[in-house]
């Protein structure tokens, strides 16, 4: 198993690095760089791409997007062995300076936001009821909320929450010591108490609209 995961690992990176080793010297070249090797598995116009599990960057709020790329870069996320779509996306974020953070997120923030189709079929109710505890964060219609931390949910591929939601119930995400908001949701995330709890929630959020 840990040999298959390896494997994924490898040919996920391998999809974006030929632009990421082009990416280097100076700070114009670089920027382009950037940007064309983020579309290449986020999708063009960042809608996403289920095949890699890269998930939508359109619509995503801009300090929380600088969070993640800043913690990937440093090893607060995308370090544990289970995290396959993490382990794929740290070698792409190692290679950025901040500035070209920065070249980034400006350039994501242009992109036109089309909410993600719904791939996913649950529980709704029972979503409703579960969501109420992560609506203290990230909002009643999963808005998100900056002065939390908390980063919106409405719109984002239904598939990526499921992922991640998993991967913060099994401690793959949130359990660097310096990752203090994934540590939370770590936390949270025990309240949802099965796969079918995750499914029937994130149904839920595809309700809402951002």
């Amino acid at each position: 198993m840990k040999k298959l995961l390896t494997a994924t690992t490898l040919i996920l990176s391998a999809l974006c690095l030929p632009a990421v080793q082009a990416a280097e010297g100076d700070v114009g070249v670089e920027a382009a760089m950037d940007d064309r090797y983020c579309t290449t598995c986020h999708g063009v116009e960042g809608i996403g791409n289920m095949a890699v599990e890269a998930p939508r960057l359109a619509g995503m709020e801009s300090w929380y997007l600088k969070r993640q790329l800043e913690n990937f870069r440093a090893g607060i996320r995308g370090t544990h062995e289970q995290d396959t779509q993490g382990i794929a996306m740290r070698p792409m974020a190692t290679k950025l300076s901040g500035e070209s953070i920065e070249d980034i997120v400006a350039w994501v923030g242009s992109w036109e936001y089309v909410p993600a189709q719904a791939t996913i079929e649950g529980d709704i109710n029972q979503g409703r009821s579960a969501f109420q505890s992560c609506a203290a964060c990230h909002g009643a219609n999963a808005e998100g909320n900056e002065a939390l931390g908390a980063p919106a949910l409405a719109g984002q591929n239904d598939w990526y929450m499921v992922t991640q939601l998993k991967n913060f119930r099994a401690g793959f995400r949130g359990a660097h010591p310096e990752d203090t908001y994934g540590s939370q949701m770590l936390s949270m995330s025990k309240a949802l108490g099965d796969d079918r709890a995750v499914i029937n929630v994130v149904s839920y959020i595809n309700t809402l609209v951002k």
